[in-house]
């Protein structure tokens, strides 16, 4: 049985590692952007939900290839966490300095099924693999592998990293949608680079708290 106090830490440990994963406005976050605004906001969001299925299947990939590594993680969980930091502070850096708009494509006149749109969303997220080693630095960064983790706890913070993307796809689909008529390729651009700067900043806490001793989270 989970505690409540372990529930809510795996919970919203989740959340964040969804988020973080889903935020910064790659090809796929622009693909989103570019169907809500074009199609609708319920494309956007299937968009997100392909997207959000794709990364699913990297968390649990990563989670299954960090399980055979117990010992070693629990015997240099300081060094991983540092490392963590460090993956999120270059990935941040990476956010904040790419430019979004690059990615931007044509989109079909025809709105196509939200089946089409779920699968090449899905798609396109699964043909990055890389997106791998992020979650390796969140896992570590956030020690959301553990040894001797219940089935349970394992399903919720799976299904709470969900979540995360989730709400995250539902929030930047409902704000494009309300502010269609003034969203242009500069506010593409600002909500990247904030993205970027809220990453770096939580990346240096986590890497200030490791060398103090003390958990961030």
């Amino acid at each position: 049985m989970i505690h409540i106090e372990t529930m809510f830490s795996i919970l919203w440990k989740g959340i964040i590692i969804g988020v973080v994963v889903s935020a910064p406005l790659g090809p796929v976050g622009i693909l989103c952007i570019q169907r809500t605004l074009n199609k609708g906001r319920w494309y956007g969001f299937v968009t997100g939900l392909g997207a959000s299925l794709s990364d699913i299947a990297y968390a649990l990939l990563t989670g299954y290839g960090m399980s055979f590594v117990f010992d070693y993680v629990n015997k240099n969980i300081f060094l991983l966490q540092l490392l963590g930091s460090i993956m999120l502070l270059a990935f941040g850096i990476y956010t904040f300095r790419s430019n979004p708009v690059r990615s931007i494509r044509p989109v079909s006149p025809t709105k196509g099924t939200y089946l089409h749109n779920f699968v090449t969303a899905f798609a396109v997220t699964l043909s990055n693999p890389l997106i791998i080693f992020l979650f390796i630095g969140l896992f570590a960064r956030f020690a959301f592998i553990s040894e001797g983790v219940l089935l349970s706890e394992a399903v919720l913070g799976y299904v709470s990293i969900a979540l995360g993307a989730l709400l995250w796809w539902f929030g930047i689909t409902f704000f494009v949608n309300k502010v269609r008529t003034q969203f242009n390729l500069r506010g593409i651009w600002i909500l990247n680079r904030i993205i970027g700067s809220i990453v770096i900043v939580v990346s240096v806490l986590g890497f200030i708290f490791t060398l103090m001793g003390e958990s961030l989270y």
